[in-house]
Formats: structure tokens, C-alpha cells, sequence
């Protein structure tokens, strides 16, 4: 089985890997050995809540890329649309999945419980996740669909801590 998808989509995803796998060796080289990494309970504790946050994430994911569908006609790459979706979770946001994955580094970093990941990795890559967000994706869909996009972009927020937004976001409908 092929996947077909934009040149643009693969980079993006080159990125996360390296920067999840990168900043997880670096970490942990970084804190082997130290006394808040050889405590079990800080451990226990930390990667109950990275669990939290990752599941959070995912469902973020989920709950965003189950409506962009909608903005998927004929035969396009895989991850792409050719429809602006305004619908559903994207009524409260312009970027509902970006923005529960830019809690991914912090889930993670919290998971393997690297005080290292915890303090400056997470909080580096989530902004660089969002400038991807500000420069690139909305640079994107700016120019696909143009005048549309315009008077989305005027009515809809980016992002949205209305409460009644977040429970879309991270509602689990897995």
C-alpha cells in the first residue's frame, strides 16, 4: 500500500521526528545520572501526567483530522484538503490539531521523565511548532483558498482557551 502526500506534509513530519527523537537523546545524555532522573517517584509521577497530556494530544489530532475530512474531495494526497473546513471544531479554531499537538514535546518529555526535555526542550520545540504554525501553515491555506480563507481568518480565532472549545478538542471519541 502507497500513501500519497504533499512534499510539505513530509517535511513537516521529517521535523517532528527529529526534533522528538533529538531532543530525547540530548536530554537524556544530559540527565543520566542526576538526582531528579534516578528518583522513582518523580518518575511515577511524571509519566502519569505526560500520559495525560499525550492522550490530550492525540485525541486533539483525532477530533481535528475527523473534521478536515470533510475538506478532503476526489482523489488528493493523503493529510491534504481542497475544501476549507468551517465546521465543527473549526468553528473555535483555525489550527484545532496543531494546537493539541504542540502539546506533544511536553507529554513526551514528561513521559521518559527527562527534567532536561521537561524545562527547555518541550517549551523550545512547542515554539518553534507554533511559529511553524503562524509562518508556514497559515501562509499555506492562506494561499489555497485565498478570499475564503480572509474572511475565516477575520471571524476565527487561530487558537481558542474557550472552554467549550478545549472539551471539542480533547473530547475522546476514539
Amino acid at each position: 500500500m502507497q500513501i500519497k502526500t504533499s512534499f510539505s506534509v513530509v517535511i513537516r513530519l521529517i521535523l517532528w521526528f527529529v526534533m522528538i527523537v533529538g531532543g530525547t537523546v540530548y536530554a537524556l545524555l544530559k540527565d543520566w545520572g542526576t538526582p531528579l532522573f534516578s528518583n522513582i517517584s518523580f518518575h511515577i509521577f511524571s509519566a502519569l501526567f505526560g500520559i495525560v497530556i499525550l492522550k490530550l494530544a492525540f485525541n486533539a489530532a483525532g477530533n481535528g483530522g475527523r473534521e478536515l475530512t470533510k475538506g478532503r474531495v476526489g482523489n488528493i494526497p493523503r493529510m491534504e484538503t481542497n475544501r476549507l473546513v468551517t465546521t465543527g471544531i473549526y468553528s473555535c479554531m483555525r489550527h484545532p490539531m496543531l494546537f493539541g499537538l504542540t502539546l506533544l514535546p511536553l507529554g513526551w518529555a514528561l513521559l521518559i521523565g527527562s527534567p532536561t526535555f521537561i524545562r527547555l526542550i518541550a517549551p523550545a520545540e512547542m515554539l518553534f511548532i507554533v511559529f511553524m504554525v503562524i509562518i508556514f501553515e497559515e501562509m499555506e491555506v492562506k494561499r489555497k483558498f485565498g478570499e475564503a480563507y480572509k474572511s475565516y481568518r477575520k471571524e476565527v480565532p487561530m487558537v481558542s482557551f474557550k472552554f467549550e472549545c478545549l472539551r471539542k478538542l480533547f473530547k475522546n471519541k476514539g
